[in-house]
């Protein structure tokens, strides 16, 4: 029997690797004998960098940085295994897993980091570069990572604005005179999962800001500094991003991708899935597991899981997926190909308990599951 497991990341609590390998150790108490191919699989946010640097025989170069609140950190990217590519995830430097919850906080967390670490890429001679965008801290729409890479950001005075979503209103005019000399050299992709607009209901700001720390009161401010930042990009860059999909990831990082550094946003399970060779891995498994934190209805729109489940739909294979939680109408991952789902709490508890037990229930529920595959198959 041949299996494929294809997780992503549990946020916050393990990698997509080390998901993979729990699930196998899982399998393996039932099928010791399975052909089992671990393919970790990111969408653009952590774990991006791992996913790809495995599957291409890469490697993992370290480098300084700063994270979202300017403290100085040892970070990293990757370099695929064509030598030729660098790969960067946003998360590395201006993540939110960096922060502890009370340190959340939209108004003044950047992403300099992340313009730090494509510094640091294009200065070590990569052309092409791969970042990824998930997992951000930050709703400042990229002007950090512009700051780092030269641009002037300035207020009225002609001084760099202050960091941070609550000081985008004091944007006047940006100077593009100092920006580094490889960024018009470079190539940049950018992995996404998500496709909303930089603003709006389903904009950066109303959809992702809450979780980054924000309270309503600075959500409505951060809205109308975002407002404004569109319309200094829009003057400047002759570019109205404020609907285009994908501007609204990341904090707007999106946007701040496309203006400043002339960026490509693609989806981003598409792209690790053809670095990976998913699809012919999956063409010739006899059984998928997937993985993600959690499974809901948005689950079906862009994850991890929804585009293994498509996979396995266009070759008949079965594909399973475990989760810390799963709540929901799940139709329509089931019509998109997902076989069934599965929460890997086996008695109530709470989020931090399943988080420090994630590995170990992820292996007990891997293994009770191949023990009804294995007597289903020799029934």
């Amino acid at each position: 029997m041949r299996i494929v497991i294809a997780p992503d990341s549990f946020k916050e609590c393990l990698t997509a690797t080390q998901v993979a390998a729990a699930i196998s150790k899982g399998i393996k108490k039932v099928v010791p004998e399975a052909e089992i191919i671990c393919i970790p699989i990111a969408d653009g946010g952590e774990g991006t960098v791992e996913a790809l640097v495995a599957a291409t025989a890469g490697t993992i170069v370290s480098t300084p940085s700063v994270d979202a609140l300017n403290r100085t950190i040892q970070s990293f990217y990757g370099i695929l295994g064509n030598g030729n590519t660098a790969v960067i995830e946003m998360a590395a430097a201006s993540g939110i897993e960096l922060l502890v919850p009370e340190e959340r906080n939209p108004m003044i967390t950047s992403t300099y980091g992340t313009g730090l670490l494509l510094k640091a890429a294009m200065e070590a001679g990569f052309t092409e570069i791969i970042l990824g965008i998930g997992g951000s801290a930050t709703n400042d729409g990229g002007v950090g990572m512009a700051q780092a890479l030269g641009f002037g950001l300035l207020d009225k005075n002609g001084n760099q604005m202050d960091w941070g979503g609550g000081s985008l209103n004091e944007l006047h005019r940006i100077d593009s005179s100092n920006v580094h000399p490889l960024l018009r050299k470079v190539k940049i992709t950018v992995a996404c999962d998500v496709q909303n607009p930089l603003l709006g209901p389903s904009g950066a700001t109303h959809v992702y800001g809450r979780q980054k720390g924000a309270t309503p009161e600075m959500v409505e401010t951060l809205e109308k500094n975002m407002t404004h930042l569109a319309q200094i990009l829009h003057q400047e860059f002759g570019t109205d991003y404020s609907n285009i999909l994908g501007a609204g990831a990341a904090g707007g990082l999106g946007a701040g991708l496309m203006a400043f550094c002339k960026a490509e946003i693609v989806h981003g399970f598409e792209l690790i899935s053809r670095l990976t060779d998913l699809e012919n891995r999956i063409q010739a498994a006899s059984l998928v597991f997937t993985a993600e934190g959690k499974i809901d209805e948005q689950t079906a729109f862009g994850k991890t899981i929804s585009g293994v489940a498509q996979l396995g739909k266009k070759y008949r294979v079965p594909v399973i997926a475990l989760a810390g939680m799963v709540e929901g109408d799940l139709s329509e991952l089931f019509r998109q190909g997902l076989t069934s789902a599965f929460a890997i709490a086996n008695r109530p508890m709470s989020l931090e308990e399943s988080k420090t037990n994630a590995s170990q229930l992820l292996a007990s529920t891997s293994e009770q599951i191949m023990r009804l595959v294995s007597e289903i198959n020799n029934f």
